[in-house]
């Protein structure tokens, strides 16, 4: 099967994915472990890569490696035209104004970082409130939890209900005029809940003009379509390698008039237009946020990972997983001792399934589960507060992509069956 930066699927899909066919693009899926075929159900923490991804990188591996900016020969300047044309098509993806508003990370972890310490500090005094959800990711909860306590920030935890969702009303007794931020997620890693980002900004922004919102779309780039501009939020941060691109790179989109206030969070080579004994001048956003060479393999493989998502569509990558999760939560319901946490309506639903067995905890599901290939997470999954707040040590979960079958569901009820048997 060909691969490069030219390469997409030789299919079209209508309505619904062939993830049978999509797995063909997946050279991982041709290894076996023990005789026994790949059962991917763990895509929330990292997904799989396309022969297009690592292809596109291989090419600038074996075709124009050479560092980016500055260099005046050719490969040095094509490496610099590709690595900018990903920004730019990272801009369409997500539906941003200016790829200028686009900067580079290493992870979503990081994006949320440069703003809490390149806008967060410079902004917030002693006593402002900050809104976290309490189903937040670790990422988007201990950088705040650790610089509050530093900064004298009062953090407010936004409970979701026992269906995994949060209730807009309680807006209105907690955004006063000193939340100067919340932070949400798109989707819960966990619960799988879609939060309606758009209607919670709306609704805070009305409260509180002033109050900045920072939206961790990890879960949802990935998965279903997201426009920027349309959910009004003032900085939305994601990864790579959950959206079939590579590890190390991440992605920060930021209101330009915020960037430009902002100081740099890291220091260093490429971020500066003059340097002098006592003082140094800055480039302008996104470049000042981008200290140092990149992994610029890295992201000319989120190019490619975009280009492949494109050529799904991302209402067609929603639509499968829609139906994925719907057939997932089905077959679960069919274990005897199985609870599964957050919505049970598709439309309010990520690609998702978190749950708990009477019969075995989560690790040890996981690990029946590995004897026969399948791979599932097991743990608090970085949401501990969340576990902590539902009255549990640890769930188990899979979760699902492009590539996901119905066949791999079968598996994983068969193997959950297992379990049981063992259990029992």
């Amino acid at each position: 099967m060909p691969c490069g930066k030219n390469y997409v699927p030789s299919y079209n899909y209508e309505y619904m994915l062939d993830a049978e066919k999509i797995k063909k693009d997946f050279p991982i899926y041709l290894r076996k472990i023990n005789g026994k075929p790949l059962i991917y159900l763990d895509s929330t923490a990292t997904s799989l890569k396309p022969r297009s991804v690592i292809g596109a990188m291989n090419e600038y591996f074996t075709r124009y490696s050479a560092n980016i900016f500055r260099g005046i020969y050719v490969i040095s300047e094509e490496a610099t035209a590709r690595y900018e044309a990903v920004r730019k098509k990272v801009a369409k993806f997500i539906g941003a104004e200016k790829s200028d508003e686009v900067i580079f990370t290493r992870n979503t972890s990081e994006s949320i970082n440069l703003v809490a310490y390149s806008w967060a500090r410079k902004f917030l005094k002693s006593g402002d409130h900050i809104i976290i959800p309490v189903m937040e990711h670790h990422s988007n909860f201990v950088p705040w939890q650790q610089l509050g306590m530093k900064e004298g920030w009062i953090i407010d935890l936004w409970r979701n209900n026992a269906s995994g969702l949060l209730n807009l009303d309680y807006l209105d007794k907690i955004v006063t005029r000193k939340t100067k931020l919340l932070t949400i997620t798109a989707v819960s890693n966990v619960l799988g809940t879609i939060n309606p980002i758009r209607q919670i900004v709306k609704k805070v922004k009305a409260i509180n003009p002033k109050c900045v919102v920072l939206v961790d779309a990890a879960q949802a780039v990935p998965h279903m379509p997201v426009n920027v501009g349309e959910w009004g939020a003032d900085f939305v941060a994601f990864s790579a390698h959950k959206m079939l691109g590579p590890t190390g790179v991440g992605v920060l989109w930021g209101r330009y008039d915020l960037l430009e206030e902002m100081d740099p969070f890291m220091y260093g080579g490429e971020m500066i237009i003059e340097v002098r004994k006592d003082q140094s001048v800055f480039k302008n956003p996104p470049h000042k946020f981008e200290a140092g060479t990149p992994d610029i393999a890295g992201v000319i493989g989120l190019g490619a990972a975009v280009d492949y998502l494109t050529s799904l569509g991302m209402e067609n990558v929603r639509k499968h997983e829609e139906e994925i999760v719907e057939y997932g939560m089905k077959r679960l319901k069919e274990i005897p001792g199985l609870t599964i946490y957050g919505p049970t309506r598709k439309e309010q639903k990520g690609g998702v399934v978190a749950f708990t067995m009477k019969q075995a905890h989560a690790h040890d599901i996981a690990q029946v589960l590995d004897e026969d290939n399948i791979c599932i997470r097991s743990g608090n999954h970085c949401a501990m507060p969340l576990h902590l707040d539902m009255g549990i040590s640890a769930t188990a979960r899979a979760s699902f992509y492009v590539y996901t079958t119905t066949e791999d569901i079968d598996a994983l009820t068969r193997g959950l069956q297992k379990v049981i048997h063992l259990f029992s």
